[in-house]
């Protein structure tokens, strides 16, 4: 028996076809809508050999195994004649090229990755010319040029060069490419309104954000920002990125940080802090002495205790996205993140459909410091932090 689907995901499987991106916000049910159309696909074909299913996602969503436990509610194995449908392969996207030379099976790219003209966009088109898929995504595109892959693959362009010729006009006082606009934006419009078929979700909770402002060291910040002084190795800033990076370590390093985590783990008791740094992990490592502690990141990939109090340290790059959580109700943010669709991502790991909880709080931990008034400028702006950004606050 096939798994009941809900209203909005009914909705969003009529209009799902061959090409499309199933466009949801975080836990919508994408990945139960994309198993729904791939089954009725195969049920309709009526063939005696099944296609293939073939799911690329992220390292940590294929490693949890979640793609496979849903695909087993809909009869689907990963192991070749075990199911009532075709075989279910489920493999990060970094191993993509392996599948290059696959024909007449049908591919689910889970998680966006398609942007700019890398060995991953490449695949993706060689794959796209033999084979049915989908594409799902909260955040399917910031900018006209991150539909590219997905128009060429379906025809609308030749190549990325021919779309650039027709839309887009480079900014001629650049030091390097730079859009100053679009051209033809009526059609761009038409045409992604024709591969995206967009979740008609609304979540049963709610969302509460809670603003912590914390301190930091001004003495520190003016050696910085005014004598150009990296103070964490005792050299002059040596360019643009270290001297982001210096200022951001004086902001997150500051002990303020610690005891607001200190505070909002004793009020909520079950915490996912997300943070950037490594150093700033080594300070919230001291949460271990108070309460039971785990962590996700590059160099740890720890289960959530199984305890009535918790926190749990996850890395933004490491943890944002494909992975869930209903076991609390609140996230603490250490650090804000230049990007917003990891902002996003990192929102939704515990926002999802199954959660027991109405009432979702996120606790953002922002200093009064130029560097990130900036970077929330971006993230409520809906856009990702540029240099420039810093550059229009007030000093």
């Amino acid at each position: 028996m096939e798994p009941d689907l809900r209203p909005h995901q009914k909705a969003a499987l009529r209009e799902l076809e061959n090409g499309k991106i199933l466009w949801g916000p975080v836990g919508s049910g994408k990945t139960r809508i994309a198993l729904a159309y791939y089954v009725r696909q195969q049920q309709a074909a009526s063939c005696l050999k099944p296609q293939k299913l073939i799911v690329i996602t992220t390292a940590k969503k294929r490693d949890s195994g979640d793609w496979m436990i849903e695909a087993g509610r809909w009869m689907v194995s990963t192991g070749e004649g075990l199911g009532l449908y075709g075989q279910l392969i489920v493999d990060s996207w970094n191993n993509l090229p392996k599948y290059v030379e696959e024909s007449d099976a049908f591919f689910v790219f889970d998680e966006q990755r398609l942007v700019g003209s890398g060995a991953w966009v490449k695949s993706f088109l060689k794959i796209a010319k033999k084979n049915h898929w989908i594409l799902l995504s909260a955040t399917p595109g910031d900018t006209w040029m991150d539909y590219i892959p997905v128009f060429v693959a379906n025809g609308f362009y030749k190549n990325r060069s021919e779309f650039k010729r027709e839309h887009v006009v480079y900014s001629s006082w650049a030091k390097f490419p730079k859009v100053e606009r679009y051209l033809g934006v009526q059609k761009l419009v038409r045409l992604r309104s024709q591969v995206l078929v967009k979740v008609p979700f609304d979540a049963h909770t709610t969302r509460h954000q809670h603003i912590v402002e914390v301190e930091y060291d001004t003495d520190l910040m003016y050696d910085v920002r005014n004598r150009r002084w990296n103070i964490f190795n005792d050299q002059p800033i040596s360019g643009p990125a270290d001297y982001f990076h210096a200022m951001r370590r004086v902001v997150n390093e500051d002990m303020s940080r610690l005891r607001a985590l200190t505070d909002v783990q004793e009020k909520r008791k079950r915490v996912i802090v997300f943070y950037t740094f490594d150093y700033e992990l080594e300070m919230i490592r001291e949460m271990a002495e108070l309460v039971p502690f785990a962590e996700w990141n590059g160099h740890k990939h720890e289960d959530i205790p199984q305890t009535d109090e918790w926190v749990y340290a996850v890395q933004y790059m490491a943890g944002a996205e494909s992975w869930d959580c209903i076991l609390t109700d609140t996230i603490a943010f250490w650090s804000l993140t230049y990007s917003y669709k990891l902002w996003t991502q990192a929102h939704g790991r515990i926002d999802r459909m199954d959660s027991p909880y109405l009432h979702l709080h996120y606790y953002v931990f922002k200093s009064k410091a130029a560097i990130d008034k900036a970077i929330w400028r971006a993230l409520t702006a809906k856009r990702d932090f540029q240099t420039s950004d810093f550059e229009k606050e007030p000093q």
